[in-house]
């Protein structure tokens, strides 16, 4: 069993769910997708002292092999339930109005990403599944 980190960003939610009991349950454990651990997907947390979730998911299967820490992080890092159900709706003629121009809104980002079925994400994915995605 590894030894349990020592987490800098102590306010985080990491620092809240990844206690030594999960640890000790899930440290040794990988993905099947990109053989990635509880310690990669918590390293910034562990590196950093300013992290506010301080987790990264490696791959698809980082979901579900530590679903102890995902699912309680992300449900109070979004304010949801833990039976919340996700619903899409890209049906661009639903959008009604504008922006609020006296919204104190400054500036913003959109980030996409995809993932591939069987492929890393970002912080997981290997170079010999970097180099399947290219073919």
């Amino acid at each position: 069993m590894s030894d349990f980190p020592e987490i800098k960003s102590t306010h985080s939610l990491v620092a809240k769910y990844v206690t030594k009991p999960i640890w000790d349950k899930l440290s040794k454990v990988k993905t099947e997708t990109s053989g990635f651990t509880l310690a990669k997907a918590i390293a910034c947390a562990v590196e950093f002292d300013n992290q506010h979730c301080g987790i990264y998911a490696g791959d698809w299967d980082s979901y579900k092999v530590f679903a102890d820490v995902f699912d309680p992080l992300i449900q109070e890092y979004h304010g949801i339930a833990a039976d919340a159900v996700h619903t899409s709706d890209m049906d661009v003629g639903k959008i009604q109005g504008n922006i609020d121009p006296t919204a104190p809104v400054h500036s913003t980002r959109i980030r996409v990403g995809r993932s591939i079925d069987g492929f890393g994400l970002s912080p997981g994915i290997t170079k010999d599944q970097r180099v399947g995605v290219e073919k």
